[in-house]
């Protein structure tokens, strides 16, 4: 229980998820700390913040999920595993990556698992 950078990228975390979705995320949370079949079903979409239109820009919808996907890399469990904030301003400054899936297909746990925000202790 010591505080560390480690603590305010989890956070970080956290306020994204609150943003997308328009509300703390604490369901998300519980869904990500249990296995990570429980989250295999659940689309980003349906995640998101009800009272907004849902995107229909291609570059939001990529947008959104690089947000996502780097606000799950936060909130790993070990805190060893997620990046520091530096990383995480690295990835935003960066050529956007392309996702596979499509916006109204991929799944929380996809997001959570994406390899390009797997961290470890070497890269931390």
């Amino acid at each position: 229980m010591v505080v560390t950078e480690k603590c305010d990228v989890y956070s970080f975390g956290v306020v994204a998820l609150e943003v997308l979705m328009g509300r703390h995320p604490e369901e998300i949370l519980s869904l990500s700390s249990s296995s990570s079949s429980s989250t295999q079903n659940v689309i980003l979409i349906d995640v998101l913040d009800s009272r907004l239109s849902p995107p229909v820009n291609r570059i939001v919808k990529q947008e959104i999920m690089l947000v996502s996907t780097i606000a799950f890399a936060c909130l790993r469990s070990k805190p060893k595993s997620r990046p520091t904030m530096k990383r995480v301003s690295h990835e935003f400054l960066k050529q956007k990556t392309s996702f596979a899936k499509s916006f109204g297909e991929i799944s929380i746990s996809e997001l959570r698992n994406q390899e390009m925000y797997l961290f470890d202790e070497h890269d931390a």
